[in-house]
Protein backbone atom coordinates (compact mmCIF):
# COMPACT_ATOMS: atom_id res chain seq x y z
CA UNK A 1 0.00 0.00 0.00
CA UNK A 2 1.50 3.10 -0.73
CA UNK A 3 0.36 5.49 1.97
CA UNK A 4 -2.50 5.58 4.40
CA UNK A 5 -3.59 8.16 6.59
CA UNK A 6 -5.03 7.76 10.79
CA UNK A 7 -8.65 6.58 11.66
CA UNK A 8 -9.33 10.14 11.46
CA UNK A 9 -7.73 11.55 8.34
CA UNK A 10 -7.57 13.84 6.75
CA UNK A 11 -6.90 16.51 8.90
CA UNK A 12 -7.10 19.47 7.56
CA UNK A 13 -6.76 22.91 8.74
CA UNK A 14 -6.75 26.41 7.98
CA UNK A 15 -9.43 28.18 5.36
CA UNK A 16 -11.43 25.12 5.85
CA UNK A 17 -14.71 24.89 7.55
CA UNK A 18 -16.30 22.23 9.80
CA UNK A 19 -19.33 21.17 6.84
CA UNK A 20 -16.09 21.02 4.14
CA UNK A 21 -13.51 19.10 6.84
CA UNK A 22 -16.43 16.73 7.24
CA UNK A 23 -16.98 16.22 4.37
CA UNK A 24 -13.56 15.97 2.81
CA UNK A 25 -13.03 13.17 5.61
CA UNK A 26 -15.92 11.44 4.74
CA UNK A 27 -14.47 10.77 1.17
CA UNK A 28 -11.19 9.60 2.93
CA UNK A 29 -12.57 7.34 4.84
CA UNK A 30 -14.94 5.41 2.41
CA UNK A 31 -12.25 5.80 -0.12
CA UNK A 32 -10.12 3.48 1.97
CA UNK A 33 -12.77 0.85 2.78
CA UNK A 34 -12.90 1.01 -1.21
CA UNK A 35 -9.68 0.29 -1.24
CA UNK A 36 -9.39 -2.62 1.69
CA UNK A 37 -12.48 -4.56 -0.72
CA UNK A 38 -10.30 -3.76 -3.89
CA UNK A 39 -7.28 -5.27 -2.35
CA UNK A 40 -9.01 -8.41 -1.37
CA UNK A 41 -11.27 -8.80 -4.53
CA UNK A 42 -9.16 -7.61 -7.34
CA UNK A 43 -5.15 -7.65 -6.13
CA UNK A 44 -5.28 -10.83 -4.10
CA UNK A 45 -6.19 -12.49 -7.28
CA UNK A 46 -3.15 -10.88 -9.44
CA UNK A 47 -1.35 -7.89 -10.24
CA UNK A 48 -3.23 -4.51 -11.03
CA UNK A 49 -1.21 -1.22 -10.55
CA UNK A 50 -4.08 0.60 -8.23
CA UNK A 51 -2.58 1.56 -5.26
CA UNK A 52 -4.42 3.76 -2.61
CA UNK A 53 -2.08 7.12 -2.12
CA UNK A 54 -1.93 9.05 1.35
CA UNK A 55 -4.89 11.31 0.86
CA UNK A 56 -3.91 13.27 3.83
CA UNK A 57 -0.61 14.12 2.44
CA UNK A 58 -2.51 15.05 -1.27
CA UNK A 59 -5.06 16.90 0.82
CA UNK A 60 -2.75 19.43 2.12
CA UNK A 61 -0.97 19.97 -1.03
CA UNK A 62 -4.26 20.67 -2.48
CA UNK A 63 -5.01 23.14 -0.18
CA UNK A 64 -1.87 24.58 -0.61
CA UNK A 65 -2.20 25.06 -4.05
CA UNK A 66 -5.89 26.25 -4.90
CA UNK A 67 -6.87 29.38 -5.99
CA UNK A 68 -10.25 30.74 -7.94
CA UNK A 69 -10.99 28.85 -11.36
CA UNK A 70 -8.67 26.54 -11.11
CA UNK A 71 -8.77 23.02 -13.23
CA UNK A 72 -7.54 20.21 -11.93
CA UNK A 73 -6.91 16.49 -13.52
CA UNK A 74 -5.29 13.28 -12.09
CA UNK A 75 -3.31 10.39 -14.45
CA UNK A 76 -4.72 7.24 -13.24
CA UNK A 77 -7.48 8.34 -10.70
CA UNK A 78 -8.62 5.27 -9.88
CA UNK A 79 -11.83 5.08 -6.97
CA UNK A 80 -11.59 8.46 -7.45
CA UNK A 81 -10.89 10.28 -3.93
CA UNK A 82 -8.00 12.26 -5.31
CA UNK A 83 -10.13 13.57 -7.69
CA UNK A 84 -13.45 14.60 -5.55
CA UNK A 85 -11.30 16.02 -2.44
CA UNK A 86 -9.88 18.70 -4.96
CA UNK A 87 -13.39 19.32 -6.71
CA UNK A 88 -14.79 19.85 -2.93
CA UNK A 89 -11.68 21.99 -2.42
CA UNK A 90 -13.18 24.02 -5.33
CA UNK A 91 -11.19 23.20 -8.09
CA UNK A 92 -12.70 22.21 -11.42
CA UNK A 93 -11.63 18.63 -11.34
CA UNK A 94 -11.13 15.41 -13.73
CA UNK A 95 -9.83 12.16 -13.46
CA UNK A 96 -8.39 9.75 -16.05
CA UNK A 97 -8.50 6.05 -15.38
CA UNK A 98 -7.88 2.87 -17.98
CA UNK A 99 -9.59 0.48 -16.04
CA UNK A 100 -13.16 1.03 -17.06
CA UNK A 101 -14.39 -0.81 -13.18
CA UNK A 102 -12.77 2.09 -11.18
CA UNK A 103 -14.41 4.80 -13.47
CA UNK A 104 -17.82 3.55 -12.42
CA UNK A 105 -16.19 3.29 -9.13
CA UNK A 106 -14.95 6.98 -8.57
CA UNK A 107 -18.40 8.24 -10.33
CA UNK A 108 -20.63 5.98 -7.67
CA UNK A 109 -18.32 7.66 -5.12
CA UNK A 110 -18.91 11.02 -6.20
CA UNK A 111 -22.22 10.67 -6.46
CA UNK A 112 -22.83 9.49 -3.02
CA UNK A 113 -20.81 12.98 -1.43
CA UNK A 114 -22.19 15.21 -3.81
CA UNK A 115 -18.98 16.06 -5.89
CA UNK A 116 -19.38 17.56 -9.79
CA UNK A 117 -15.76 15.35 -10.11
CA UNK A 118 -15.90 14.07 -13.65
CA UNK A 119 -14.14 11.10 -14.50
CA UNK A 120 -13.22 9.20 -18.32
CA UNK A 121 -12.18 6.08 -18.87
CA UNK A 122 -8.97 5.47 -21.22
CA UNK A 123 -5.16 6.99 -21.48
CA UNK A 124 -3.82 10.02 -20.10
CA UNK A 125 -1.50 9.79 -22.96
CA UNK A 126 -2.63 12.39 -25.45
CA UNK A 127 -3.41 10.70 -28.87
CA UNK A 128 -0.10 10.63 -30.78
CA UNK A 129 2.17 10.76 -28.21
CA UNK A 130 5.25 8.50 -28.36
CA UNK A 131 7.54 8.11 -25.26
CA UNK A 132 11.49 8.38 -26.27
CA UNK A 133 13.49 8.29 -23.50
CA UNK A 134 17.76 8.43 -23.91
CA UNK A 135 18.00 4.84 -22.71
CA UNK A 136 15.21 3.53 -26.00
CA UNK A 137 13.31 1.45 -23.43
CA UNK A 138 10.08 2.93 -24.41
CA UNK A 139 7.83 -0.07 -22.44
CA UNK A 140 5.01 1.86 -21.05
CA UNK A 141 5.13 -0.33 -18.03
CA UNK A 142 1.69 0.54 -15.37
CA UNK A 143 0.26 2.92 -17.47
CA UNK A 144 -0.83 0.49 -20.04
CA UNK A 145 -2.19 1.32 -23.49
CA UNK A 146 -6.00 2.84 -24.46
CA UNK A 147 -7.62 5.03 -26.06
CA UNK A 148 -6.75 8.90 -25.24
CA UNK A 149 -9.63 10.09 -22.84
CA UNK A 150 -8.57 13.70 -23.61
CA UNK A 151 -11.55 13.62 -26.10
CA UNK A 152 -14.22 12.99 -23.33
CA UNK A 153 -12.24 15.45 -21.08
CA UNK A 154 -13.34 17.78 -23.93
CA UNK A 155 -10.17 19.57 -22.78
CA UNK A 156 -6.90 18.99 -24.09
CA UNK A 157 -4.13 18.70 -21.37
CA UNK A 158 -3.08 22.30 -21.67
CA UNK A 159 -6.03 23.23 -20.31
CA UNK A 160 -5.50 21.67 -17.01
CA UNK A 161 -3.56 23.98 -13.96
CA UNK A 162 -2.56 21.08 -11.78
CA UNK A 163 -1.84 17.45 -13.08
CA UNK A 164 -1.56 15.29 -10.18
CA UNK A 165 0.15 11.87 -10.64
CA UNK A 166 1.64 8.71 -8.01
CA UNK A 167 4.42 7.36 -10.72
CA UNK A 168 5.53 3.41 -9.92
CA UNK A 169 9.52 3.67 -10.70
CA UNK A 170 10.53 4.40 -14.09
CA UNK A 171 7.57 6.70 -14.81
CA UNK A 172 8.44 9.56 -13.40
CA UNK A 173 10.73 10.72 -16.48
CA UNK A 174 7.61 10.42 -18.85
CA UNK A 175 5.38 12.40 -17.06
CA UNK A 176 7.56 15.46 -17.13
CA UNK A 177 8.07 14.70 -20.58
CA UNK A 178 4.45 15.10 -21.32
CA UNK A 179 4.04 18.10 -19.50
CA UNK A 180 6.77 19.81 -21.05
CA UNK A 181 5.06 18.35 -24.84
CA UNK A 182 1.76 18.73 -23.84
CA UNK A 183 1.29 20.88 -20.75
CA UNK A 184 0.22 24.70 -20.41
CA UNK A 185 2.66 27.41 -19.11
CA UNK A 186 2.72 27.70 -15.62
CA UNK A 187 0.80 24.19 -14.96
CA UNK A 188 1.93 21.83 -11.82
CA UNK A 189 2.49 18.48 -11.75
CA UNK A 190 2.15 17.57 -8.40
CA UNK A 191 4.20 14.10 -8.38
CA UNK A 192 3.19 11.56 -5.11
CA UNK A 193 5.50 8.80 -3.86
CA UNK A 194 9.18 8.13 -2.52
CA UNK A 195 10.21 9.72 1.13
CA UNK A 196 10.02 13.10 -0.14
CA UNK A 197 5.90 12.45 -0.10
CA UNK A 198 4.59 15.05 -2.52
CA UNK A 199 6.66 16.82 -4.76
CA UNK A 200 5.50 20.16 -6.69
CA UNK A 201 6.92 20.98 -10.61
CA UNK A 202 6.24 24.33 -12.41
CA UNK A 203 7.55 24.54 -15.85
CA UNK A 204 9.65 21.47 -15.34
CA UNK A 205 11.20 23.10 -12.56
CA UNK A 206 10.37 21.87 -8.70
CA UNK A 207 8.53 24.12 -6.72
CA UNK A 208 8.89 22.34 -3.05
Amino acid sequence: MKGRGGPDAPSVEGGVDEALRARLAAVSEEGWELWDRFDTEVRSQGFHPFVAADYERVLQTLLALRAPGQRFLEWGSATGVITILADLLGFEAYGIELDPRLVETARGLAARHGSGARFAAGSFLPTGYSWRPADGDARLGTIGEGASAYLELAHPLEDFDLVYAYPWNGEEPMMHDLMRCYGGRGARLLLHGGEEGMRVFRDGRRER
